[in-house]
């Protein structure tokens, strides 16, 4: 829960306008100690930067590495003051001339995750041309397009376990978020022991790191229990001590460290009643704040009202409202038939938990409308703009627009 309280919000609506999100440095540390103190002090964190770019200078010494995804976010990683070194550049998909500009512009990037043969003869051809060696993380498949199966991985461990060009430091794995189950920790874990073992007596193959993509959920549609929370990351931590490989750990997590950090607040600027349902229409929408597993409103996101002035703080919350957004579609419903007690034009809806993904899988492009600003909260109350407001007209006009 972000420590941002309900008068900097209101003064923050006031001074940058709505809608904007605010990202809470002092949680987003807060949560990376509360995640070191329950897992076993050999295990580096690593942050996957597609659940929130912005984050990255904040966490810039407070984590051992970042998952980059794409050449945008290798870029903000690299302008955001990461050293190359704690780079990670992931990705299903990666083209030569990007892959090429990260090993002339950013030499001894940390890690390049290997999804298929052809991506690691592009790594290897690539190393070979600029006479240099590069470290490789090989990615096992849980069975999705990611990653490639085990008996590649093994082929290619053998035959380059001494290359020249590439150093297979290890394995990475990942296969999907919010998991709940501790029994399915216990199933992966066990499984990449095995494989591991597998590599180290079949192969002739060491590996001397294990990334592991853990999925620690976040509940977004009930309050959050952070002792639950806690019980299942030590459990992770006890398995993860308990493996039979001795090589270095690391954690590749997102939502997990981000979340909680995050509010999105949006003004309502409507309000009626149609065929006696209650309708508040905001300056934000659904293309700007989106939750995992939200089922088009059907489920509650954690939101609150700061309502305009000395309006009753006290009253009735059991009035049922609809909170839509201001895109010209049906679908653009934000909160659906919700106890938010009164509302009325002017007040502010406050989504929390919002630090990862809800601002960067939404629809941003739809209808032309504006991002919304980005403010940081420092850990000691200063506040700075990130992000301006953003004009999006121009991305999709089919002719230069005019001021």
């Amino acid at each position: 829960m972000t420590n941002v309280a309900r008068l900097d919000l209101e003064n923050f609506a006031q001074r940058f306008g709505t809608p904007f999100y605010l990202f809470d440095e002092g949680e987003l540390l807060r949560r990376i100690s509360w995640l070191r103190e329950r897992l076993p002090s050999k295990v580096k964190l690593v942050y996957a930067v597609k659940a929130n770019p912005f984050l990255v200078p904040a966490l810039a010494s407070a984590v051992e590495r970042f998952e980059a995804c794409s050449p945008g976010e290798a870029r903000i990683c690299l302008e955001s003051g990461a050293s190359p070194s704690s780079l990670v550049v992931s990705g299903v998909y990666k083209d030569e001339p990007s892959t090429a500009r990260l090993m002339d512009e950013a030499p001894g990037t940390g890690r390049f995750t290997v999804e298929s043969l052809a991506q690691f003869e592009l790594i290897r051809r690539l190393a070979k041309e600029r006479g240099i060696r590069v470290s490789v993380l090989l990615r096992l498949t849980s069975g999705s397009q990611f990653g490639f199966d085990g008996e590649q991985v093994a082929q290619v461990a053998q035959q380059f376990a001494r290359d020249e060009w590439v150093d297979i430091a290890g394995i990475q794995f990942f296969s999907g978020t919010q998991k709940t189950s501790l029994k399915r920790y216990v199933r992966e874990l066990g499984r990449l022991d095995d494989f591991l073992d597998h590599l180290r007596s079949t192969c002739g193959f060491e590996a001397r790191e294990l990334e592991y993509g853990a999925g620690l959920p976040v509940e977004y549609f009930a309050p959050q229990d952070e002792q639950a929370d806690g019980e299942l990351v030590c459990e992770l931590g006890r398995l993860i001590q308990d493996m039979r490989f001795q090589g270095d750990v690391a954690i590749e997590l997102g939502r997990s460290i981000a979340a909680s950090c995050g509010t999105y607040v949006t003004r309502i600027v409507d309000a009626k009643v149609n065929r006696g349902q209650r309708y508040a229409i905001a300056d934000g929408g659904m293309h700007q704040i989106v939750y995992y597993g939200s089922s088009m409103a059907m489920k509650t996101p954690p939101c609150h009202v700061l309502r305009k002035g000395d309006a009753a703080e006290h009253a009735d919350r059991s009035e049922l409202w609809n909170v839509c957004g201001s895109l010209c579609t049906t679908n653009d419903v934000m909160v659906k038939q919700a106890p938010l007690g009164p509302l009325d034009v002017g007040d502010l809806l406050v989504f929390e938990r919002a630090g990862a993904y809800c601002m960067t899988e939404g629809i941003s492009l739809f209808l032309s409308r504006e991002l919304p600003r980005v403010l940081a909260a420092s850990a000691t109350g200063e506040v700075r703009l990130l992000r301006d407001a953003v004009p999006t007209d121009a991305f999709n006009s089919p002719v230069p627009l005019t001021s």
